[in-house]
């Protein structure tokens, strides 16, 4: 693995890119074709190291996942509701908050079952307890270190009750782990959020045939039912945009720079970073819009854009964009103007703290930014120098650091670049393309 990468900057990027499929879905797509009846098929799926993670603990439990290799097309045999196995060993899922949370809510209801997950020395630091809480309020069974708040994790299997909870953070992962331990409940369960988080797992559920609804002006009230059969499905993952996303802030910000990113994913619930986009003023068109197993897709194309606006970002819109923050920071330091995030305590508990990460390897280039408790302030039109920055083992900040690079005077080093791989693995490919 190389871990070291210098950049040359003053490069432009020009070209056409296909970027990895939705991590989010990827993770889903395992899980819930594990759990139906009959056969799913899966294209496009992301074969990176969290999802590897969640194939690698569903084979533990019984499910009947092939070897998947990258961009090839797979089929899971199903094996319902019931038919997952008590394993023999320690469920590792590695680096990955989502394998983790969401089967702490597929595993609670699993009756007379017990499991252990356990996971890296970053993810075992990782709060745990705000789904293990609401997993109990339904009679779930879930212990672990400081609390139950810390992996190693243990389950064990008990008759779950559903109910009515409320999540006081807006978290797909909390969300999805309620609705999956509510398909194994007796009566309804109903999650309500503070905001609306990304909507994945409800349509996957839709799709596959569960008894699930949105209620609310604001979908942030969800109803799901037991009892029906989930059916196999095909299911075409598109690209990710929280990874189409450093291309298109790194077209808008990098001079003479155009960049056509294929066939992305364009969910609502995950769309914010167009929102602060249509803020800053980029220069940016979607085409060929349309919809694929009730996931909206299309392709965008993005120029550079002189003048960018400074921007805020607090309240709802956070959850639709918190993956993008990283690369939202390295943007607004070229904008006009003071740029405030606010409301982005989340960031704090990712695989690193993503504020203070962020903060301190931009500052290296030259930066001005301060950190506060729930957020970054950055003044723009910075002046960046090369550097040697560090990815500190993240992958969204490995690959902000690279398109910082970009705009910095002089060569720069990133150490522990290939954090990358968490999420892209082709992506220093990617970037050499574009830049060449």
């Amino acid at each position: 693995m190389n871990n070291i990468r210098t950049i040359k900057g003053g490069a432009n990027l020009k070209g056409i890119i296909k970027v990895p499929g939705d991590k989010s879905i990827s993770h889903r797509a395992l899980i819930i074709g594990s759990i139906a009846q009959g056969e799913t098929t899966i294209e496009g799926f992301l074969h990176s190291e969290d999802p590897l993670s969640t194939a690698d603990c569903l084979r533990k439990l019984g499910a009947n996942i092939p070897n998947i290799k990258e961009d090839e097309t797979f089929v899971i045999s199903g094996l319902g509701l019931n038919g997952l196995k008590e394993p023999r060993e320690i469920l590792n899922c590695g680096n990955s908050g989502t394998t983790m949370r969401l089967l702490m809510g597929l595993l609670a209801g699993q009756e007379g079952k017990n499991f252990i997950l356990t996971g890296d020395r970053s993810l075992n630091e990782r709060p745990m307890g705000r789904v293990g809480k609401p997993l109990s309020l339904m009679g779930g069974k879930i212990f672990g270190r400081e609390s139950g708040n810390k992996a190693p994790i243990s389950i064990d299997g008990n008759k779950l009750k559903g109910c009515v909870i409320g999540t006081p953070v807006a978290s797909a992962q909390v969300k999805s782990a309620l609705l999956l331990a509510g398909l194994m409940a007796s009566g309804t369960t109903t999650v309500i959020e503070p905001a609306s988080s990304r909507d994945h797992t409800e349509r996957m559920l839709k799709a596959f045939g569960a008894d699930i609804s949105i209620r609310g002006e604001l979908g942030r009230n969800v109803v799901i039912k037991p009892g029906a059969s989930l059916i196999g499905q095909r299911i075409l993952i598109p690209g990710d945009i929280s990874s189409a996303a450093f291309w298109m802030i790194a077209a808008s910000i990098v001079p003479n720079s155009e960049v056509l990113v294929k066939n992305v994913g364009l969910n609502p619930t995950r769309t914010g970073i167009l929102n602060v986009m249509n803020l800053m003023g980029c220069n940016y068109e979607i085409l060929d819009k349309s919809i694929i197993a009730g996931e909206p897709i299309g392709s965008i194309k993005v120029k550079t854009a002189k003048n960018l606006r400074s921007f805020n970002i607090e309240g709802d819109i956070l959850p639709k964009l918190i993956d993008e923050i990283p690369i939202l920071t390295v943007a607004a330091c070229f904008c006009n103007g003071v740029t405030e995030i606010k409301d982005a305590q989340e960031l704090r508990v990712k695989e690193t703290d993503r504020l203070k990460v962020m903060a301190r390897q931009l500052r290296k280039f030259g930066a001005e930014i301060s950190e506060k408790e729930d957020g970054l302030i950055i003044k723009g039109q910075s002046k960046f120098n090369s550097a040697e920055v560090d990815s500190e083992t993240d992958h969204r900040v490995s690959m902000s650091l690279a398109i910082a690079s970009l705009l910095a005077k002089g060569t720069s080093k990133i150490l522990r670049a290939d954090a990358s791989s968490v999420s892209y693995p082709a992506f220093w490919e990617d970037l050499a393309k574009l830049t060449n």
